[in-house]
């Protein structure tokens, strides 16, 4: 725990991108996008020298800045970094906290029509910006892609579809096993949207319109974010379909389907996403043994599964549960380096 206001001992700069992929989103979010980077110390002492590149994504309710931003009695990734590279644990890299904010609270990472194409702004815009600008050995197998809760479940999923653009992830109580995390909430969703006349819109446009945002009203938000990335249609109302009938709270099994499609624990049945995991040099995954969402249920059928697989990766549960664990960084961070870094 830190005692005292601390400052990184690198650099952290900020550039605007202009993106292609997010410009006319469905949410009209902002298509110029801040990505803000940390450059290490060595990378003014050393000026011919490269770095690997480490990728932060972000949970829900949060944006790339977040994680550089001041901290009471805790480290940002910044100075995490500077502290496990003075310790030897790791060398140093450049780290990348990009903006992928949206209207509804957050985002998967992946692409969708109700809410962008957030894979491809990652992969062929934010990183090959970064690595235009700074000395990066521009190679996949020198970049990581790291994160927690939503941020986790992009890191995994990317390691299944996208491993050409990654050499390493690591899945920090990842999003995985929709059937325990996800399906509790839908009564208290559809108790919520009735107060809205089961208007999607309209509990919107109430929600942005509030002085004070409780947890039931993030929870909900939340719950239609999933929607708009599992279950995406251009023809739906608002662009997307919930999974359930909003009276009886029932499931819809065709579109609850379209939500299993992209939980880790039947993506990872796939020819396709078993193939893209065994490209990567590194597969982090780990999760509290009590986690509040039920991650780690999720988290030890991927892990059984990708045993069963002989998909070799990184697996550990830690006595906590999903809030402020970003101390599991300390662990995850090094272990990547050793995937990626310089041999």
């Amino acid at each position: 725990m830190l005692r005292r206001a601390t400052l990184p001992k690198g650099r952290i700069e900020t550039f605007r991108l202009t993106s292609d992929v997010l410009r006319d989103n469905a949410l009209d979010d902002p298509f110029r996008r801040d990505v803000t980077v940390y450059l290490p110390p060595e990378y003014d002492r050393e000026p011919k020298r490269r770095f690997p590149v480490f990728v932060d994504l972000v949970g829900y309710m949060g944006t790339g800045a977040a994680h550089t931003g001041w901290k009471a009695f805790e480290e940002n990734v910044p100075l995490r970094l500077d502290r496990l590279v003075a310790a030897g644990k790791m060398g140093p890299v450049i780290a990348v906290f990009p903006d992928c904010w949206t209207r509804l609270g957050g985002n998967q990472y992946i692409d969708s029509s109700a809410v962008g194409n957030y894979a491809q702004y990652l992969f062929r815009e934010v990183v090959p910006a970064v690595e235009g600008r700074y000395r990066s050995y521009g190679e996949p197998r020198r970049r990581a892609l790291f994160g927690k809760s939503s941020g986790g479940y992009g890191a995994i999923v990317h390691g299944m579809k996208f491993a050409s653009h990654w050499g390493a992830v690591a899945c920090h109580s990842g999003d995985m096993g929709f059937d325990l995390c996800y399906r509790g909430d839908i009564p208290r969703v559809c108790n919520a949207l009735a107060k809205h006349g089961g208007n999607k819109r309209r509990f919107l446009r109430d929600f942005y319109a509030k002085r004070k945002v409780g947890m039931s009203d993030t929870m909900t938000l939340m719950f239609l974010a999933m929607a708009a990335f599992y279950d995406p249609d251009p023809d739906a109302p608002d662009g997307f379909h919930l999974p359930m009938d909003l009276r009886t709270a029932q499931i819809d099994a065709k579109r609850w389907r379209r939500w299993l499609a992209h939980d880790p624990i039947h993506l990872v049945n796939r020819a396709a996403s078993q193939r893209n995991l065994r490209k990567l040099s590194g597969i982090y995954i780990d999760c509290g043994d009590v986690d509040q969402f039920h991650l780690h249920f999720g988290a030890r059928v991927l892990h059984d599964r990708l045993k069963e697989l002989g998909i070799r990766h990184h697996y550990s549960e830690f006595s906590d549960n999903h809030s402020g664990v970003d101390y599991r960084m300390d662990e995850s961070l090094p272990w990547l380096y050793r995937r990626v870094g310089p041999r």
